[in-house]
């Protein structure tokens, strides 16, 4: 007498999703087979039995990505840029400039870095303006300081003279490095001179595209700090290097203390006597400052 196989169950399979950031995981198929001997040893069907065989199939390479650089190179080894607005050109130049602070290797330089395919090179140069200025710093004195047209006191006065300039014609094509004045970013310099770098595309700078206003006493170890107002849209990059102690310069830049001795804006308690009822010069709060040639100038008709 046969006795009645029975089917054992099928195995569940559960399937587990699994997320990968960049390449989408492989599926590795499974395949059960696998047969019920009967008593006699035999199969249901009548052929030898036979274990479960577990069958992979071989991962293929999963498909990578390509990365289109921003400036891929043509046939002929450079970018085509004819034609390119100064929009484009200054977006560009963005990208092959670092200022010192964007420089891990050396901080006391401008390079233009190349990386073909990703920022050229280019098949027509650019004209690039790199030119390092001079702030000087100073407290408006009192009420005998020069007032705006809304006439509210600005809290700082700067002045701002052009130190070096150095023109460039580059596709990217080559590396190169522009020096850093020396007296213009000195350790010891006056606590009332800051510095501003600007990197331009074209025609240097002229006086009506200089900042009216620049903000003073953020956080420099900030990437995003002390954001300056140029009034064209030439302007690629820029960096500032803020004066050290601006609270202690006079309305002619000159210090009056040692920076030391005099709390700076902000870091002193001022709940304890509300302003509002007892209102003081004595640390003004340095959020902005003006270029002291547009406040002095002679309004226009």
């Amino acid at each position: 007498m046969t006795t009645p196989s029975v089917k054992a169950p099928m195995p569940r399979i559960e399937r587990k999703a699994s997320v990968v950031p960049v390449v989408a995981g492989l599926a590795v198929a499974v395949l059960f087979t696998g047969g019920c001997s009967g008593s006699q040893g035999t199969s249901l069907s009548g052929d030898p039995s036979e274990s479960a065989t577990v069958v992979s199939e071989s991962p293929s390479p999963s498909p990578t990505p390509s990365l289109t650089p921003p400036y891929p190179t043509g046939a002929s080894g450079c970018h085509d840029n004819k034609g390119w607005t100064a929009e484009e050109s200054s977006d560009w130049v963005g990208l092959v400039v670092n200022t010192p602070k964007e420089n891990y290797d050396d901080d006391n330089t401008v390079q233009v870095v190349s990386q073909p395919g990703y920022n050229g090179p280019l098949c027509r140069e650019i004209t690039v303006q790199v030119e390092f200025w001079k702030l000087v710093y100073g407290v408006a004195d009192g009420d005998r300081g020069e007032r705006l047209s809304d006439g509210t006191r600005p809290v700082y006065y700067f002045d701002i003279r052009r130190v070096k300039r150095v023109e460039l014609r580059t596709d990217a094509s080559s590396e190169r490095k522009i020096a850093l004045p020396k007296s213009l970013y000195a350790s010891d310099r006056s606590p009332c001179e800051g510095a501003l770098l600007s990197i331009t595309v074209g025609k240097p700078l002229t006086s009506k595209e200089l900042p009216e206003e620049i903000e003073v006493g953020g956080d420099e170890s900030r990437w995003d700090s002390a954001p300056v107002d140029f009034r064209s849209k030439r302007v690629a990059d820029y960096e500032l290097s803020q004066p050290s102690a601006p609270r202690v310069c006079s309305p002619d830049g000159k210090p009056t203390a040692d920076p030391a001795d005099v709390p700076t804006p902000g870091s002193q308690p001022t709940d304890l006597y509300p302003t509002e009822l007892y209102p003081t010069d004595l640390y003004p709060t340095p959020e902005t400052s003006f270029d002291i040639d547009d406040v002095l100038r002679s309004p226009r008709p």
